[in-house]
């Protein structure tokens, strides 16, 4: 009679922590608490100039992956996309569509928060970023290097991008 009491209390007490984990906020799979996926806008470096027209969306991508467009912002709220790629955070190489300058695009993680990203035309790098998310996961910074043919780097620039709401 107690083995079966005390295999019922671990059945319920199974049950229960189950039911509480899935309706807990906050735990849900992997792919959902990546801090990235969402809209990103680009902070205007001076805070007196009009707020920028360039957003980003990372979205998920086959389970494990993310979906990066950038996207112009429309006065009527609409995002109207310029270009973007699919990653599985592999470091391989994947097709771009809508970029002028870039064929394909590689994105590492080097840390939880930090990523290298490298664009490549031609089969020569001639851009690296590293993104780096906050610990507050509200800001993107991104430091922009690019490359001439033989890889020398000619121009070194800094965006920030705030969460969009």
């Amino acid at each position: 009679m107690r083995s079966r009491s005390v295999l019922a209390s671990c059945v319920l007490f199974t049950l229960v922590l189950g039911l509480a984990l899935a309706g807990a906020p906050g735990v849900v799979s992997a792919q959902a608490t990546n801090p990235r996926y969402g809209q990103w806008r680009l902070k205007p470096a001076d805070a007196s100039a009009p707020p920028s027209t360039n957003v980003m969306v990372y979205e998920p991508h086959n389970g494990t992956g993310m979906k990066i467009s950038i996207n112009r912002l429309e006065a009527d709220g609409t995002l109207t996309f310029q270009w973007g790629y699919a990653t599985m955070f592999d470091g391989k190489e994947e097709p771009m569509t809508g970029s002028r300058s870039q064929e394909v695009a590689s994105v590492r993680m080097l840390s939880d928060r930090v990523a290298e990203i490298t664009y490549k035309r031609d089969n020569v790098i001639n851009q690296i970023l590293t993104n780096v998310i906050s610990t507050d996961n509200q800001t993107l910074g991104i430091i922009y290097m690019r490359m001439d043919a033989e890889g020398k780097t000619t121009r070194v620039t800094y965006a920030t991008y705030e969460r969009m709401p």
